[in-house]
């Protein structure tokens, strides 16, 4: 009777390890998050009131991965995208996106419109004349889509705070 014990306790311990062996170890790919890949970094950006200026935010994608451009190649993949809420006196004029690299990738009919490595997103604003002095806060958020050269992720949003120093 304990060696039947032993045995089916040793069965169940292998069978338990079986069952708990992590994703990593199996044949199936690891999640990416495409907030993950990217790494944005807002300047803090200068306004004279009654002014306007230029705010960078600073693109690094990780390497091996892209990400779509502005505007994409195809109407149905979603764009890298920042959206700025407009604050107290200061407005959002224009956006400007980088220069995409063209590139060719095995899961695409023709070559996409993509960013890669380190890039720059550039928003100008405007202060009004009323403008409170001071640094101020804009909240924004970059949408982005993640991919290798082989699938897309699911896109993402990372939220982001903006300072900006009126003057």
């Amino acid at each position: 009777m304990l060696h039947t014990r032993t045995l089916l306790a040793c069965l169940l311990l292998a069978f338990a390890a079986a069952c708990s062996k992590s994703p990593t170890n199996s044949n199936e790919p690891a999640q990416v998050a495409s907030v993950n890949v990217v790494k944005a970094t807002p300047e803090e950006t200068t306004i004279a009131r009654g002014e306007s200026g230029d705010l960078i935010v600073s693109l690094k994608i990780a390497k091996g991965y892209h990400v779509n451009a502005n505007p994409p190649t195809y109407s149905y993949l979603i764009p890298t995208e920042l959206q700025l809420q407009p604050s107290a006196g200061i407005a959002v004029q224009f956006i400007t996106y980088p220069d995409p690299l063209t590139k060719k990738f095995p899961f695409a009919e023709k070559p996409l419109k993509v960013y890669e490595g380190d890039t720059l997103v550039k928003a100008n604003l405007k202060a009004d004349a009323s403008a409170q002095p001071g640094k101020h806060n804009l909240s924004a958020k970059l949408r982005v889509q993640a991919c290798d050269d082989k699938v897309c992720y699911a896109p993402g949003a990372l939220d982001l705070t903006i300072p900006v120093d009126i003057k």
